[in-house]
């Protein structure tokens, strides 16, 4: 008969193996924006081709963990601390799912750009990818290290992505505006630029998360407030 020591070295074993899953995860999702930003600044339909066949994989690993949690949550029945992190951990499986489809939109984005002439206005997407990704990797750093201060400075940075798109969306307007040929190929950028402030919004999300399973709150919609408001570690 197993002992209280052996089956919470167990559950142990068993959470830093959804933990790995998870890291896994991100490190896919993460590849498939860098490749989809890649695949239209550099005009590289191979890569954006890439980002799409590989989205099966993500949604696999999505199911996987979501089978393990379920699984570490009928036969181990945590408690406190352990019960969040399951069930956190299933709520950021389906965030880097979701950023995984929006690296596959940009890359179909990408397809139809690249089957016609480049643009002669330059509309640079890297810095808002890059705010983006740096998102992504701190809200999973943060699950990493367990730190919720460190998951507040993506909800803080969310700002910086609205602002960088409503910047982004109104140089694109400009452009249709005084370039009518162009607008069928600006309208792609639009639709770029608003998948890359959703994977802002869906690392936002991430690092609520991490706040959940760190300090047991809820602050879905009121990341921001919380960022204000909260004591210092």
């Amino acid at each position: 008969m197993a002992t209280a020591m052996t089956v919470s070295r167990q559950l142990d074993q068993e959470l830093e193996s959804l933990k790995q899953k998870l890291l896994a995860m991100a490190a896919l999702a993460e590849s498939a924006v860098q490749k989809s930003v890649l695949s239209v600044s550099e005009r590289n339909s191979d890569l954006a081709r890439d980002v799409i066949t590989e989205d099966i994989t993500i949604n696999r690993m999505e199911l996987d963990i979501e089978e393990h949690a379920f699984r570490l949550l009928a036969l181990r029945q945590p408690l406190a601390t352990d019960l969040r992190l399951i069930v956190a951990a299933m709520r950021i499986a389906t965030e880097l799912e979701r950023i995984g489809d929006q690296a596959v939109n940009i890359a179909e984005r990408a397809l139809e750009l690249n089957s016609r002439e480049p643009l002669e206005f330059p509309i640079d997407i890297r810095p808002m990818a890059d705010l983006a990704l740096s998102m992504v990797r701190t809200s999973i750093e943060a699950f990493v290290q367990q730190d919720p201060r460190l998951a507040v400075q993506v909800c803080q940075r969310d700002v910086e992505a609205d602002i960088l798109d409503d910047e982004y969306i109104q140089k694109i307007l400009d452009a249709m505006i005084q370039e009518s040929r162009w607008v069928v190929r600006l309208h792609h950028f639009i639709i770029i630029i608003r998948n890359l402030e959703r994977i802002a919004d869906l690392a936002t999300n991430i690092a609520e998360d991490i706040v959940f399973i760190v300090e047991g709150k809820v602050i879905k919609h009121r990341c921001e407030d919380w960022a204000l408001f909260a004591p210092p570690s």
